[in-house]
């Protein structure tokens, strides 16, 4: 069963370093982020969204797809890249392209140098 996301409030607790779900005023979720300082490359915020999490009796609702997508509308407003290490962001944003912008990609892991042949 899908939830009305009309009913669903998504703030950002910045002394928590987390955007937070509501429903009726009660805390059912929630997307940690940790803030990686400025881009030198973009010129601006790169946070990083860490894991997000809904209370399991919440779950199976599209609640996580809400949480997610108003967290990104937020950081869009706020000019904040960010780096989506949360797989569930992963996911969601193969899927929702319009978050384009907002995305920095993930820095690939680094390849070990080759040794040098042999003269």
């Amino acid at each position: 069963m899908m939830l009305d996301s009309a009913y669903a409030d998504v703030t950002n607790n910045r002394d928590q370093n987390r955007f937070e779900l509501r429903l009726s005023g009660d805390l059912v979720g929630i997307l940690g982020y940790f803030d990686m300082g400025d881009s030198p490359a973009q010129g601006r915020p790169v946070i990083s969204f860490m894991h997000t999490v809904i209370v399991e009796d919440f779950g199976h609702r599209g609640l996580a797809a809400v949480l997610v997508g108003r967290s990104l509308d937020l950081a869009r407003e706020y000019g904040w890249g960010v780096k989506p290490v949360c797989t569930y962001v992963q996911r969601f944003l193969a899927d929702h392209r319009e978050y384009r912008d907002v995305v920095v990609p993930l820095a690939s892991p680094a390849r070990p140098a080759r040794p040098a042949k042999g003269k």
